[in-house]
């Protein structure tokens, strides 16, 4: 078998799907890239047995026959990497998978393996129920950027260690917790058609944020335990995470005093006054005055401590209240416009953090408990 193929479309195609093979694999050909070549393409695959990802590029010059072949990941990534940028020639000998990659001027040897050896990706069997909606990449793309922050780390709650896809036919609402921090993400820039709801582990999350592009018209097949994303040149297979997801909407309840302030200063703020907070809870406490928020932390074991003023302006009563400085820092970082809503109630109920004015379609809000202080 001989074809050509040019080296940037290779090496891009290559490196995106790279991204679903993990560093090190208890079944050893899921080191390798499925080849399989046919009607003028290379169908590139790999696979971690539970995501399943697949691009094609075009070949020229086609000889033999069609067939399949595995390579070696991380070899063939290198090699392409550094491959002029002109169109190399690819000679594969299907009885012995011997390689050889020719370019002007030089070439490599390799070996590869038979493609019939390759694990299919596993169909869901007797699936109860599917199906289909058509979204564009960048309803997809935005609700992962905006929750995947806090998605859950913790084994022991492994419904908070993705992220929600609550689907109704107007909208996507994307839910991320890790039990101390919430975002809710709502949005409507294109309308499902359908009702269903799954839980999406981090890793094919992150897949889908760096390989979609915000133009792709993505096809989505639903079923109770995967799902199957489409794109022109792209096909992502998924698991989901088993379980109910806590009823989150319980949690987000309306608070009836408003502070408005500067995302910029706030944050410069709680990172100089984190530096003086005790590292076993990193606890922050915050005084909301009308005009002012006063921002106080301190670490009795080291005998240090620190203040800061921030303007402010606040709707309500006077208020002390504690919020960890790190998660208030990821929160924050988050929000995408200049001033930023918080809504506060009192030291014992959830702070609601939202920007100043949503886009349009679209309703985020984030959560985050609060840490007990002592006056």
């Amino acid at each position: 078998m001989k074809f050509k193929v040019a080296s940037k479309a290779l090496y891009s195609t290559l490196s995106g799907v790279s991204k679903v093979i993990n560093t090190k694999n208890t079944i050893s050909i899921l080191d390798n890239f499925l080849w399989e070549i046919a009607d003028g393409m290379l169908t590139i695959t790999a696979s971690d047995a539970e995501n399943t990802l697949t691009s094609q590029v075009a070949v020229k010059d086609f000889e033999g026959e069609e067939g399949s072949v595995c390579v070696n990941a991380r070899r063939i990534v290198d090699i392409a990497k550094e491959l002029p940028d002109v169109d190399v020639e690819f000679a594969i000998d299907m009885s012995t998978y011997a390689m050889n990659i020719t370019f002007p001027g030089g070439n490599f040897d390799m070996v590869g393996l038979e493609g019939n050896h390759y694990p299919r990706t596993i169909e869901e069997t007797n699936p109860e129920e599917t199906w289909e909606m058509t979204c564009p990449g960048s309803q997809i793309i935005s609700g992962i950027e905006h929750t995947l922050f806090a998605v859950g780390t913790n084994d022991q709650l492994p419904q908070l260690m993705g992220i929600l896809w609550d689907i109704t036919p107007d909208g996507i609402t994307f839910v991320a917790s890790n039990s101390c921090k919430l975002v809710r993400y709502i949005n409507r820039t294109s309308a499902p058609g359908i009702t269903a709801s799954c839980i999406m582990p981090v890793k094919p999350a992150v897949i889908l944020k760096t390989l979609l592009g915000k133009d792709d018209e993505v096809k989505v097949e639903l079923s109770q335990r995967s799902a199957v994303f489409r794109t022109e040149n792209l096909t992502l297979n998924c698991r989901f995470i088993r379980g109910n997801y806590p009823a989150y909407n319980r949690i987000i309840r309306e608070n009836p005093f408003q502070v408005t302030i500067d995302r910029g200063a706030m944050m410069t703020a709680v990172r100089r006054v984190a530096v003086c907070s005790d590292p076993s809870h990193g606890l922050i406490k915050f005084h909301f005055t009308p005009t002012r928020v006063e921002l106080e932390a301190d670490n009795l074991t080291m005998n240090t401590s620190a203040h800061e003023e921030v303007p402010c302006d606040f709707t309500g009563s006077d208020l002390v209240i504690g919020f960890s400085g790190a998660y208030l820092l990821e929160i924050l970082s988050s929000l995408p416009t200049e001033n930023v809503i918080i809504k506060l109630a009192d030291p014992s109920r959830p702070g609601l953090f939202t920007p100043e004015e949503n886009e349009e379609n679209t309703d985020l809000i984030m959560l985050l408990m609060v840490m007990r202080v002592t006056e």
